[in-house]
């Protein structure tokens, strides 16, 4: 890995030299190419460690803002091979706009967002009209956006706002494979039902 991308072989956490430009892919994975995968809130990283050791010709940048949860899914990774995946500890609200360049993501994996049940606090959801807007400009055309949460007040929010804007089209929700099922959705699942909405970025 390159300085500027601050990361090593046995060191999957990105630490970004300059945090107010967008990241240069080439230099945060080895592989030169291959479908970006984002998951948002990354959390322990049951989904995504199955998911990159599934398909290893995908690059995977997980976001989390614990890093005790970063470590944890690095020592995984590193012990299972899984170098197809980079770690960034920081908030998504920034991440997304900030840091990924426009047009260059081919996946975003959004599962279990904090829901901020109270209304009082819906302005801290991730979900808000600006943040689906940065999703839009950094997929890819065609690219996917895949959401799920056990509250399905949010879920209906979360999937009138995709559904508001041209720029996505609903597809068919995506489904996780038992392994992929995080520890948030074997916590909750038992609970109630869960909503999940995935949507297609088009090319309007």
């Amino acid at each position: 890995m390159t300085a500027a991308a601050g990361t090593q072989r046995a060191d999957l956490e990105l630490r970004p030299v300059d945090w107010l430009r967008p990241l240069d892919w080439t230099d945060v994975w080895d592989q030169a190419s291959g479908p970006v995968e984002v998951d948002v809130g990354c959390g322990k990283g049951r989904f995504l460690l199955a998911r990159a050791a599934r398909f290893p010709a995908s690059r995977f940048l997980g976001i989390d803002r614990q890093l005790r949860r970063l470590r944890k899914i690095e020592r995984a990774a590193l012990r299972g091979g899984a170098l197809n995946i980079r770690l960034l500890r920081a908030d998504a609200a920034y991440v997304t706009p900030y840091l990924l360049p426009d047009a260059s993501v081919d996946t975003f994996y959004i599962f279990f967002p904090d829901p901020w049940p109270k209304k009082k606090h819906w302005d801290k959801r991730l979900l808000d009209d600006a943040f689906v807007d940065a999703l839009a400009a950094k997929c890819k055309p065609g690219a996917l956006v895949h959401f799920a949460t056990d509250h399905l007040a949010y879920f209906e929010s979360v999937r009138t706002r995709f559904e508001a804007r041209r720029a996505f089209a609903p597809c068919a929700p995506f489904a996780p494979r038992p392994e992929e099922r995080t520890d948030f959705e074997l916590l909750f699942s038992p609970l109630g039902p869960i909503g999940r909405c995935s949507f297609r970025r088009t090319r309007s």
